[in-house]
């Protein structure tokens, strides 16, 4: 194989500029990474090293600082997405190598009432809310009538979920997660959304809080991804985050499981130990998750600037024969109005030990290509299907 490891870390939700229809999404201008750093001016030395000023402030000046000003030393540029929609579940799913032709359905107004009769019939238990709510406000809202009541706390977002909140002394976790999975029986066809969320929580009113036992239930690829034809090539295939999720642990061989960012990046660590070849491929939420949807452009910044801290860590635990790439899956600008995903580019940033000058990919076409190059670089090739591989240019400046 030409690389014995290689590692694709997702930034969730680290776009880095409206796409050309942006604007039939409401995204129009929209750019989470160039107006986080302009709104902060947080520095990312290390980002910035391996070209991240080129894709974010392309043809300017983006910093005072000199490594975001400097020539870079990886692999840099940018994709496009061909995929309907612009949530976690198409923006991974593309990377893998499936392309939707439509959007997953999304409920601003509340699931329909026969739905939710059905599964109100199903479950045995009346629900509360049925409305697009944070997810923070209707606990604070709903939780302690939920206390009383044992009704589970049914609520939607801008994304394509259906959510379920229980305090964990009234409806324990394995029994939430049972009326998840039920959920999930139910909403297929029309109703096929791409998430059933469990959202466990604890504490008193006025001071719940979200506890980690989150769980995603989420639809099968509808077609077979580069994870799975990677897993049949005998490649191994480790998920950290909510990767495993979001395929539904389909061609994912090993996961860890994570509770923030940190806790992600310590994970990679551990695997890098613990897995001696294959494919990495790592989810870090809290940007999307704490900030993006919060309207949160310093919290954004300051995460951006730890997992960036991270960085020199991870390259001291790669072998010479590894490679890292460093992307995202849609952004969720903090800076505008609305708390919603906004559909944008995607960055790649690559970067193996050896490399020394920048290496420019032109704008891809779709995330595909990323997911069609890291299965190449690990001796399995998929001629057919999405994607244009770009390992020709990481050969070229191996010397190959």
């Amino acid at each position: 194989m030409p690389f014995s490891r290689v590692i694709v870390i997702v930034l969730d939700s680290a776009g880095v500029g409206a796409l050309p229809d942006a604007d039939e999404y409401g995204d129009g201008g929209a750019n989470t990474l160039r107006h986080v750093i302009e709104a902060t001016g947080c520095p990312l030395p290390n980002m910035g090293g391996l070209g991240l000023h080129r894709i974010v402030f392309p043809g300017t000046i983006g910093s005072s600082d000199a490594a975001m000003n400097g020539p870079p030393e990886g692999l840099y540029g940018k994709m496009a997405s061909m995929t309907a929609g612009k949530d976690t579940i198409t923006g991974h799913w593309e990377l893998m190598g499936v392309i939707l032709d439509r959007p997953f359905p999304t409920y601003p107004e509340g699931f329909p009432t026969d739905l939710v009769r059905a599964f109100e019939e199903a479950i045995r238990r009346k629900v509360l809310g049925n409305r697009a709510a944070s997810g923070t406000a209707i606990i604070e809202e709903l939780g302690e009538e939920h206390m009383g009541t044992g009704r589970p706390i049914v609520y939607t977002s801008a994304d394509s979920v259906f959510q379920v909140a229980a305090h964990e002394e009234i409806i324990p976790v394995p029994v939430l997660y049972e009326i998840c999975e039920t959920a999930r029986g139910l909403l297929t066809g029309e109703h096929a959304v791409a998430r059933v969320i469990a959202r466990p929580f604890e504490g008193l009113p006025g001071s719940f809080r979200r506890t980690a036992r989150r769980k995603d239930f989420s639809l099968l690829p509808s077609e077979p991804t580069f994870l799975d034809r990677m897993s049949d090539a005998g490649v191994s295939t480790v998920a950290i985050g909510k990767i495993s999720d979001i395929f539904g642990g389909r061609g994912i061989d090993k996961t860890y499981h994570t509770k923030s960012n940190h806790d992600g990046m310590e994970a990679t660590l551990r695997a890098l130990k613990e897995v001696d070849s294959g494919f990495i491929f790592v989810n870090l939420v809290d940007f999307d998750m704490l900030y993006g949807h919060r309207n949160d452009a310093r919290g954004y910044a300051q995460c951006l600037g730890s997992f960036d801290q991270y960085l020199p860590r991870l390259k001291g635990h790669m072998n010479e024969d590894d490679i890292v790439f460093i992307t995202a899956d849609h952004g969720c600008d903090p800076t505008t109005p609305g708390t919603d995903h906004t559909r944008e580019y995607a960055p790649v940033l690559g970067w193996w030990p050896g490399v020394n000058h920048g290496i420019e990919l032109e704008t891809r076409s779709s995330f595909a290509d990323l997911g069609k190059t890291v299965a190449e670089l690990l001796g399995v090739f998929v001629p057919e299907g999405p994607g244009r591989s770009f390992t020709y240019l990481i050969d070229v400046a191996m010397g190959r």
